[in-house]
């Protein structure tokens, strides 16, 4: 993730030379001359989108003038493998289009290293989701073609396969399979080795929390009656900002999405002022990034399962945190997904946010407050001016599908309930 301040008197320009990379607004076109998304074979979802607060003003309501946020450029690749060697492909195959993008924000010459320059403006996130850890773009497109053979290959079997043995079945599709990969009209390539390096920092990262936890624990059990009075205070007297979002604001963010099953989302607003708001968002995003990378990584983020990626950034000093997904289906059906089933997680990160509605004891109410819920999340999303989904037409449980089905080819042995159920995949 990069962001820079756009150079004053270059927001419009900016906006303009965005538009241009849509086919039309929402639909980005992935082979376009800026920067053509497609070519970047290791890229799941891209987005960019203008940084600037438009809710900056509520926290006056807390007696604090808000802080400045000049508007900024914001890109946002979610790829696989490391994100600096992305970044260098990047730079090496639509450095061109890049810099004419980055030229109308600050401090970006023409001589100027574009690499170091864009590393300089990365922000790493203080809280990662993917949905399933290792899942490559090469993989999810490979799995789905091999799904759309096996349903054209059976659609013409049917008389021949209707009364064979499951097995049986089984074993003839394992030998079509084998037979389009020698003739190269399927691919299914081996797994890439993980990075060692990656797996020593995962274990380390696994351990070292719990261990730090545990160190620190005697010091939060002291603390915690102090924590509880400090915070039923501010839940009491915190002002709650949720009114009806801008008709215009909802309309223009309305246009941008369902153009696919996969919607994207991005969002910014204020933490609440004070220290303790600061820590205590700070702590709760830290064990949400643990539990998203040792717990959920398996198709699910607690109980939701339409989620992609997603990511939590602070900015401007922790004054501010940016949220961006990317997730299936509608945004109402996204909103009420998180309320139904883990609205208390939503109130542990988000109740420290300007504005939210109140919550009780950091886990309860909050989101429940459907409309007030809402109206917050409507009012603190941003456009997403450019928007790429490298594999269109595919949610999450399609990509767990196409995988299972691809697993089903390569055991050497299952149980006939077994061949039964995986049938039932294709």
């Amino acid at each position: 993730m990069v962001v820079a301040p756009i150079a004053a008197g270059r927001q419009a320009a900016l906006s303009e030379l965005l538009e241009s990379l849509n086919s039309r607004p929402g639909v980005v076109d992935p082979l376009n001359s800026i920067l053509p998304f497609a070519q970047f074979g290791q890229l799941h979802f891209a987005r960019l989108v203008i940084l600037d607060d438009p809710t900056r003003e509520d926290i006056r309501q807390h007696g604090i003038a808000p802080l400045p946020l000049p508007p900024s450029l914001l890109f946002l690749g979610d790829c696989d493998g490391d994100g600096d060697d992305f970044l260098e492909s990047l730079v090496r195959h639509a450095g061109k289009g890049l810099r004419q993008i980055f030229s109308h924000c600050e401090g970006l010459g023409s001589t100027d290293d574009l690499l170091q320059w864009l590393k300089d403006h990365s922000r790493r996130p203080a809280a990662m989701y993917v949905n399933w850890i290792g899942r490559t773009v090469a993989q999810i497109h490979e799995e789905s073609a091999l799904h759309h053979a096996l349903v054209s290959y059976l659609a013409g079997q049917t008389a021949d396969f209707a009364l064979q043995e499951p097995r049986i079945i089984w074993q003839k599709l394992i030998a079509f399979v084998d037979d389009e990969i020698a003739a190269q009209r399927l691919t299914l390539s081996p797994a890439a080795a993980t990075p060692i390096g990656w797996r020593i920092g995962n274990l380390l990262d696994l351990l070292g929390v719990p261990v730090v936890l545990l160190i620190i624990a005697p010091l939060l059990i002291v603390y915690l009656p102090i924590f509880a009075y400090q915070l039923r205070r501010r839940e009491t007297a915190d002002p709650e900002i949720a009114p009806r979002p801008d008709r215009d604001h909802v309309r223009r963010l309305a246009g941008l999405e369902d153009h696919d099953v996969v919607n994207q989302f991005s969002a910014i607003g204020a933490v609440k002022p004070g220290l303790f708001r600061r820590w205590t968002v700070t702590f709760l995003v830290w064990i949400l990034d643990y539990g998203a990378r040792h717990l959920y990584h398996r198709g699910h983020l607690t109980r939701v399962s339409t989620i992609h990626f997603a990511r939590w950034v602070f900015l401007d000093g922790k004054t501010r945190l940016f949220f961006a997904s990317n997730y299936d289906g509608s945004l109402e059906a996204y909103m009420d997904d998180f309320i139904n089933k883990v609205g208390w997680g939503l109130n542990l990160v988000f109740s420290n946010g300007v504005g939210y509605p109140r919550t009780n004891w950091l886990i309860f109410q909050g989101a429940k407050d459907e409309q007030k819920f809402k109206n917050y999340i409507r009012r603190h999303q941003l456009p997403t001016e450019v928007w790429y989904n490298a594999h269109p037409g595919l949610t999450a449980f399609d990509l767990e599908i196409n995988s299972r089905i691809c697993q089903g080819l390569t055991k050497n042995f299952m149980r006939d309930d077994e061949i039964r159920q995986w049938l039932k995949l294709i």
